[in-house]
C-alpha cells in the first residue's frame, strides 16, 4: 500500500476513539446499531436514513463522518460496509412527505423505515430523538464524528442519496443535480426560477424563491 492512501496518524487516532466510544455499549460486534441520515438541507429529493450493524471484524480504519470523506473514499467504504455488515437497512421520506410532515418528522419517518427489519439491542443515533423503533435508541450529538457505527450509517445514507440524485439528474438535466445533489447552490436556485420546480422539489423549501420570481415578473 502506498503512503498516499494509508490513513494518517490523526485519522487512525479518530478511528480508535470511535471504536472506544462504541465499545462502551452492549452488543458491539453483534447487535449494536448505528443510524444517521443524509439530505435534511437540500431543496430537492428525499431524506435518506440508514441503520447499520457491523461485526467485530473486519474494522475499517477509514470510517468517518461521510462529510469528511472524498466521494471515492465514501464509495469504497460503502462497498466494504455492504459486504461485511450484519445488517444494513435504508429508509426514505420523499419530497411530498417532507412538505406534509416537516423535515424533522420526515427524518424520523425515514429512520423508522431504515430500522424496521433490524434486530438490535441498542441503536446509536446521530442527534435525533423520539423515533418509533422496536429497540431502544441512544441519541449522540455529533454522533457521526464520535461513533463508528453512526459514521458507517452516515456513509450508507450519503452514498445512497447521492446515487438517487445522479439518477434524477438524468431525468431533470437542467438543474445540475449530479453536482449540487439538490442543495441550494446559486445555479440550482436560478434553474428553479427559470424552469420552475420539478415533482422532486420540496415546495416548503423553495416557496420563497418562487415568490421572488413572481414579484419580479
Amino acid at each position: 500500500m502506498s503512503r498516499s492512501i494509508e490513513p494518517s496518524a490523526k485519522r487512525l487516532a479518530r478511528f480508535q476513539e470511535k471504536i472506544a466510544f462504541d465499545r462502551k455499549f452492549a452488543g458491539f460486534g453483534t447487535s449494536l446499531a448505528g443510524m444517521d441520515e443524509a439530505g435534511r438541507g437540500p431543496l430537492l429529493g428525499p431524506v435518506v436514513a440508514a441503520c447499520v450493524i457491523l461485526p467485530e471484524s473486519p474494522l475499517f480504519t477509514w470510517m468517518d463522518d461521510s462529510k469528511k470523506l472524498s466521494e471515492a473514499r465514501r464509495e469504497a467504504l460503502f462497498s466494504q460496509i455492504m459486504d461485511a455488515a450484519i445488517h444494513v437497512g435504508v429508509g426514505h421520506a420523499d419530497a411530498r412527505e417532507i412538505d406534509e410532515l416537516n423535515i424533522l418528522s420526515a427524518t424520523k419517518l425515514a429512520m423508522k423505515r431504515a430500522g424496521l427489519n433490524a434486530t438490535a439491542t441498542l441503536c446509536l443515533v446521530d442527534a435525533v430523538r423520539d423515533i418509533e423503533l422496536q429497540f431502544p435508541i441512544y441519541s449522540v450529538i455529533h454522533g457521526d464524528a464520535l461513533s463508528y457505527h453512526i459514521a458507517a450509517a452516515s456513509v450508507i445514507a450519503k452514498v445512497t442519496r447521492d446515487r438517487i440524485l445522479q439518477e434524477l439528474d438524468q431525468i431533470y438535466p437542467s438543474y445540475g443535480l449530479a453536482s449540487n445533489k439538490g442543495y441550494g447552490t446559486a445555479a440550482h436556485i436560478e434553474a428553479i426560477r427559470k424552469h420552475g420546480p420539478t415533482p422532486e422539489h420540496r415546495m416548503s423549501f423553495i416557496q420563497k424563491f418562487l415568490q421572488e420570481t413572481e414579484r419580479v415578473s
